[in-house]
């Protein structure tokens, strides 16, 4: 069993800065991509944004152009530098590793909250 430990949520004001960490407790050849999913009070879990392990990206509309999302493949880890935060940002964030052997890895969620 893979574990995903999330670190980096808090607490900023608007237009600040906060770079969630995702690391995975052990190796495995399987997961192919990571990526971060926030929900909202009251909302539906969304795609934020992900990444495969030969770096290619993906964003939602929402990210782009204020978050990056990058991955160390030697330490298992996903990064998510978020700039410009919105009170609409306002979430649990949830790191998440999908396998090729369809079994999808979720981490256990780091609140991040922005004020205006």
């Amino acid at each position: 069993q893979v574990q995903l430990v999330e670190s980096g949520g808090g607490w900023v004001q608007l237009g600040g800065s906060l770079r969630l960490s995702c690391a995975a407790s052990r190796s495995t050849f399987n997961i192919y991509a990571m990526g971060w999913y926030r929900q909202a009070p009251g909302k539906q879990r969304e795609l934020v944004a992900s990444v495969t392990r030969d770096s290619r990206t993906n964003y939602a509309d929402s990210a782009k152009g204020r978050f990056t999302i990058s991955m160390d493949n030697v330490k298992n880890t996903v990064y998510l530098q978020m700039n410009s935060l919105k009170p609409e940002d306002t979430a649990v964030y949830y790191c998440n590793a999908p396998t090729t052997q369809g079994v999808s890895y979720w981490g256990q969620g780091t609140q991040v909250t922005i004020s205006s």
